[in-house]
């Protein structure tokens, strides 16, 4: 049976530390699905559409294979039970992530009825202080975020 995982989030935008969440993921598993959704707690700088076609567009862009990117309005775990994943994948960076990310897995785990691993990985130090509401408040006073982003990424910005 394949290892299929979810890289859920916003993604809003895809950062360099979304990038290599997911490309230390699908060495990993044998398909990694990003699932982008609705924050409804969050100003989007793109539409929910724009997102889906922005990280597929970086995808081709880095040549990734065993990807797949979709949208979603439902709750993570019952996208997850239609797709036949098992697997969560979350970036952590600090702490305050992990706290937040140990209560969100051990609820998931419940609504699926531990059926659903959750997967922690680490940021690289150079992602650690990253954040797309960070990057969002520097693109809105027309700051530099080049550092931060693919390059496709930055291109949709710049031509928004």
């Amino acid at each position: 049976m394949d290892k299929i995982a979810v890289f859920p989030g916003s993604f809003d935008p895809l950062t360099n530390g979304h990038l290599d969440i997911i490309k230390r993921a699908i060495d990993i598993f044998d398909k990694l699905i990003v699932t982008v959704a609705i924050n409804t707690n969050k100003n989007a700088l793109f539409s929910l559409e724009e997102r889906v076609q922005i990280i597929q567009d970086v995808i081709n862009y880095e040549k990734l294979s065993n990807v797949q990117v979709m949208s979603t309005d439902q709750l993570t775990v019952d996208f997850m039970k239609t797709h036949h994943a098992n697997y969560i994948v979350r970036g952590i960076r600090n702490e305050n992530d992990y706290l937040y990310e140990r209560d969100i897995a051990n609820i998931n785990s419940a609504l699926a009825d531990n059926k659903i691993e959750s997967v922690f990985l680490l940021a690289k130090s150079q992602n650690e202080k990253l954040s797309s509401s960070m990057l969002k408040e520097i693109i809105r006073f027309k700051g530099d975020i080049s550092q931060f982003v693919p390059k496709v990424v930055l291109d949709r910005i710049d031509n928004k």
